[in-house]
């Protein structure tokens, strides 16, 4: 296990995660209610005033504490994954929600090395939800413990998923989703993929799925996930493994049956959670989660 040295101020990076995602949180909140500049980045993907000055905001904060770390943000880019230590900060995950004025959206902080996630961190500002996990030190929700879903049947399950920005891989989640109607208690698309992750990890949700994800968005549910309990074979989870998040390629797989699966498009990644094989055949997913 990695050691994580202290800031600058002698906190633990965790505390020192926690107080950023509070400032930038309260920043995007006080901007959510009043007039935003909203410009377009890509197809289908805006970006707001908000979102820049948040990024900057923990950028500052973050090499306030750490000055040799390395930074990566989605909206200015930054150091490689494999950079040794390096910060990764999604200052708004659900902009197009926070564009329009809808009230879910989240921001996210995380700590690699190599690679590998150390701590991450999920703050809802609106509902004042924050939820994080260290490496070895399990996953909470405003200092309470969480653990995932223990649902064992398809029919009992909440479904939640999101779309990309590109249609071909929008329109196979929504492939998935559709067989899936009938099969599932519930589906839920919300629009902020690291809360769905995180709600997976504290068991409001039970599957997940996801067509693309960047690192920002995911790197705090990874260990979110793995924390809260996601190597018990016979539950309902989803365990998160990066194989090369510079590239945006993961494994998603349950324990117990090691169902692992790409999609097959060159944008992204699809997220499946589900702990039984015959819920694959259920919901018609083999054709794009080869096993």
């Amino acid at each position: 296990m990695i050691k994580i040295p202290s800031g600058k101020s002698g906190e633990t990076a965790l505390v020192i995660a926690q107080k950023i995602a509070k400032e930038a949180g309260s920043l995007i909140l006080n901007k959510f209610y009043g007039a935003k500049e909203i410009s377009v980045k890509g197809i289908n993907d805006v970006v707001t005033d908000a979102d820049k000055a948040s990024e900057k905001l923990m950028r500052s904060l973050i090499f306030a504490e750490y000055p040799e770390m390395g930074f990566l943000g989605e909206e200015s880019g930054g150091a490689q994954i494999n950079d040794g230590f390096v910060w990764i900060v999604d200052p708004i995950d659900g902009t197009r929600n926070y564009a329009r004025g809808i009230p879910f959206f989240s921001l996210v902080i995380g700590l690699s090395f190599q690679g590998n996630v150390l701590l991450g961190v999920t703050y809802d500002p609106i509902r004042e939800e924050m939820f994080y996990a260290q490496e070895g030190k399990g996953s909470y929700l405003n200092s309470e413990r969480i653990q995932v879903s223990n649902k064992e049947k398809l029919s009992e399950c909440l479904l939640g998923f999101d779309l990309s920005y590109t249609g071909v891989a929008g329109g196979q989640t929504l492939d998935v989703v559709s067989n899936a109607w009938g099969k599932v208690a519930a589906a839920r698309l919300m629009g902020s993929s690291a809360l769905g992750l995180a709600y997976v990890a504290s068991g409001r949700y039970d599957i997940y799925i996801h067509p693309q994800l960047s690192p920002w968005d995911q790197i705090a549910g990874i260990l979110l996930i793995q924390e809260a309990g996601g190597d018990i074979k016979h539950l309902v989870k989803l365990v998160v493994y990066i194989t090369d998040i510079n590239h945006r390629e993961a494994i998603y797989r349950t324990i117990g049956e090691y169902i692992k699966g790409v999609y097959p498009v060159s944008t992204g990644l699809v997220v499946q959670a589900l702990a039984r094989p015959e819920w694959l055949v259920e919901i018609d997913a083999t054709a794009v989660i080869p096993s």
